[in-house]
């Protein structure tokens, strides 16, 4: 099932069930990804955006809210903080499983030596390939310290 589907399904059974919070999180991601595929299509993508742009849509959805509910909790606003956790719990339902940092840490490893990447300025073509083949996968920012921690 494409993460289209899967989305209008998960909203379905979400409003059969009178899940209010989790109809909204999918009506947010829904809002996002009918945003991405508008710009796609002005740029001549018919199709809209694909699978792997999707992934990356719902990590760095991921990502915000976890800085949101950094900055609540900072400021003492705990219901607000919770919200966005519930908020992650649901987005991350629609990510495949994600890589432990060992299992980080050896893909890396197999990805600098197959672009034969030897210093930090190869570290574009590692990252490159890395969301070519583990996007969703993988936290791309903590992948990225990783890459540039071997390179250095």
């Amino acid at each position: 099932m494409d993460k289209r589907a899967e989305f209008n399904a998960a909203l379905k059974n979400a409003m059969k069930e009178k899940d209010q919070m989790v109809v909204s999180t999918i009506r947010l991601i829904l809002a996002a990804l009918k945003d991405r595929d508008i710009s796609a299509r002005a740029k001549g993508n018919a199709e809209g955006v694909d699978e792997k742009e999707i992934l990356s849509m719902l990590q760095a959805m991921i990502k915000q809210r976890q800085e949101s509910a950094k900055t609540y909790c900072d400021a003492g606003r705990e219901e607000l903080a919770e919200r966005e956790e519930q908020e992650i719990a649901v987005i991350q339902k629609f990510l495949p499983k994600q890589l432990s940092d060992e299992e980080v840490s050896t893909i890396i490893d197999d990805l600098i030596a197959e672009v034969g990447a030897e210093s930090v300025r190869d570290m574009g073509k590692v990252m490159g390939v890395m969301k070519e083949k583990y996007a969703g996968q993988v936290d791309m920012s903590k992948a990225g310290g990783i890459v540039k921690g071997k390179l250095a």
